[in-house]
């Protein structure tokens, strides 16, 4: 949403780019909600981290890795990976 402030457009968006954290920002927002999305699929299917490492074939370690909001550093596979033992599907759309 932008609104104009003195013939200015502004918005939350232009604000983060203007400070050179846009990028940055968006992948931590966007893990946060995967992180989020999967904790509660898993919490819908009653799977407990260790069964849902041992469906996905890989360590405790790493599904926490994959669970924890602040890592930001997982790869696509390993996500794609998640949803389908989860019954899920992963959907990247360029807008």
């Amino acid at each position: 949403m932008s609104k104009k402030t003195g013939g200015i457009d502004s918005s939350f968006g232009d604000f983060l780019k203007d400070e050179g954290i846009y990028e940055e920002t968006t992948a931590t927002a966007i893990k946060r909600v995967l992180a989020w999305q999967l904790q509660e699929a898993m919490a819908t299917r009653q799977m407990g981290k260790n069964q849902m490492a041992k469906e996905m074939q890989t360590s405790r370690s790493q599904l926490d890795r994959i669970l924890d909001p602040d890592n930001d550093r997982i790869q696509l596979d390993t996500v794609i990976k998640a949803a389908r033992v989860l019954g899920r599907e992963v959907r990247i759309e360029l807008v």
